[in-house]
């Protein structure tokens, strides 16, 4: 049976990947997935305390989540498209460009 901290190490080592893929790569791209990453650890960490204490709390918390989620890859998305048309690469010091 699997305890909840087995559910906390894998969150903690999701968010720990994450970390890591935003603070040492350069494409905007991988950023991006990282951050996702550590939103999906965070849900973990979430929902593993809603089922430890037996209340839906968490569970809600995680649909929020998932929601922002998605509205954060939708923006960033249209933000790398927009990175991508005016130049040739997606390096993360390209948006700063798009001020101008």
């Amino acid at each position: 049976m699997l305890s909840i901290t087995h559910f906390l190490a894998l969150s903690g080592a999701l968010f720990l990947i994450g970390v890591c893929g935003v603070l040492m790569r350069r494409n905007v791209l991988i950023v991006l997935m990282s951050i996702e990453l550590m939103l999906n650890g965070a849900n973990m960490s979430l929902i593993a305390f809603s089922r430890l204490w037996g209340n839906h709390d968490g569970q809600i918390m995680a649909m929020f989540t998932i929601a922002v989620a998605a509205a954060e890859a939708a923006v960033g998305l249209a933000i790398v498209v927009s990175i991508f048309r005016s130049r040739a690469g997606t390096d993360i010091d390209d948006l700063g460009l798009l001020r101008d």
